[in-house]
């Protein structure tokens, strides 16, 4: 059996990445990344039935149906019938969220496995698992921070545009369209990741056996955080909100995860800079 966590580590950060496409082709149909998420996908189902394969040929019947065992195989499933569900129908919203129980239920069994060792001596497994959160979650809030930064500059051109004011730093700026599809595409980016982040910090959260922890201040902002941003797709999506309003609402959307960030410091009873 493998006992070093690295590989598991190597498969969920895959397993993430395949749910980064399947929500691109979810929010705007891209045949490219439809095709990149399930060949991804398709590589840690690979992956996982050559280890429940390896397992149930190694191990006795008693090892082969362990809570480990059988989690795994309920990650497996839903692998399973997502790929199904991807090959012979056109419902994306429901392979990405299936997806995202499966991811957190694999993670959840991976890091609560007593005979996995992390991959650093001086960590322990929980830590192991808190590093994945955190850095899923900051490369969600970098992503976010990328689409302020364009939806600053859309206000900036769509003000100068509309006062008739010309300089040299405008032409040196992308077009409204473009700086608008670059915040949006950063968005589509940051959401599934904060989502995974978020799903790691439950499966901390559970193995800590803190229950009390789920309603800690800086839990429950981080899905408020979420919901915010799902909103601003929603109002690109479905309302077709004009531009400058969608650069509005981003902007504050970002000071309100900037504000959650800096000050879970101070309400937070474990999300602490030391």
């Amino acid at each position: 059996m493998v006992t070093k966590s690295w590989l598991y580590d190597v498969i969920l950060y895959i397993y993430a990445l395949s749910l980064l496409f399947y929500f691109s082709d979810f929010i705007g149909p891209n045949r490219s990344a439809k095709r990149m998420g399930a060949g991804l996908l398709s590589f840690v189902w690979v992956l996982q039935t050559a280890y429940l394969i390896y397992n149930l040929v190694v191990h006795n019947r008693t090892a082969a149906y362990s809570l480990f065992e059988t989690l795994f195989m309920l990650s497996w499933l839903l692998v399973t019938v997502s790929l199904i569900v991807n090959r012979f129908f056109r419902i994306e919203l429901f392979v990405f969220l299936v997806n995202v129980i499966g991811f957190a239920v694999l993670a959840l069994n991976f890091f609560s496995n007593p005979n996995v060792s992390p991959t650093l001596a001086s960590w322990k497994i929980n830590d192991e698992l808190l590093f994945i959160h955190v850095s899923l979650s900051i490369a969600g809030y970098t992503a976010f921070a990328v689409a302020a930064v364009f939806s600053g500059m859309y206000l900036f051109l769509h003000r100068q545009l509309k006062e008739k004011k010309w300089s040299k730093l405008m032409q040196r700026l992308p077009s409204l369209d473009k700086t608008d599809h670059y915040a949006y595409v950063s968005v589509i980016l940051g959401a599934p990741l904060l989502l995974l982040g978020i799903s790691l910090g439950i499966v901390w959260i559970a193995l800590e056996g803190d229950m009390a922890l789920f309603f800690d201040p800086k839990v429950i902002n981080s899905w408020f955080v979420l919901l915010v941003y799902i909103f601003y797709l929603f109002q690109r999506l479905v309302l077709h909100t004009p531009g400058n309003k969608l650069a509005m609402w981003n902007l504050a959307a970002f000071f309100i995860m900037a504000l959650n960030v800096v000050f879970a410091n101070f309400y937070s009873t474990f999300h602490q800079w030391s």
